[in-house]
């Protein structure tokens, strides 16, 4: 399967952005699809994951009641809406896709372009 992050841009903080994972190839319902981040000169971190139903998802703490993971499979996608935005998340977002909605990276096998998310203070 084919990931392709996009919707990421400039936003002032305290405003939203909703970034998008279209898939392509094959059907992203049977997947977990996770949400990272990566700052310049920090490692790839965990932002969000949803399970393939859209029953179960997971937060990392820093973005927990600002940020809100959800999925349309009829529509091959994944959104990440985010609130509240600080200028601490400013990174370039990915999505990878897995057999388990889990925080860790090695979990994913599909990986997607990033989208680059920017917070201005």
């Amino acid at each position: 399967v084919q990931l392709q992050a996009y919707g990421g841009g400039l936003v002032q903080a305290g405003g939203s952005l909703r970034v998008s994972c279209a898939a392509s190839g094959r059907t992203l319902s049977t997947y977990a699809v996770g949400w990272f981040r990566q700052a310049p000169g920090k490692e790839r971190e965990f932002v969000a994951t949803i399970s393939w139903s859209g029953g179960y998802a997971s937060y990392t703490d820093s973005v927990k009641g600002r940020f809100n993971i959800s999925r349309d499979n009829a529509k091959n996608r994944v959104y990440l809406q985010m609130n509240s935005l600080k200028p601490e998340d400013t990174a370039v977002y990915y999505c990878a896709a897995g057999t388990y909605a889990d925080i860790t990276r090695d979990r994913y096998d599909y990986w997607g372009q990033g989208t680059q998310v920017t917070v201005s203070s």
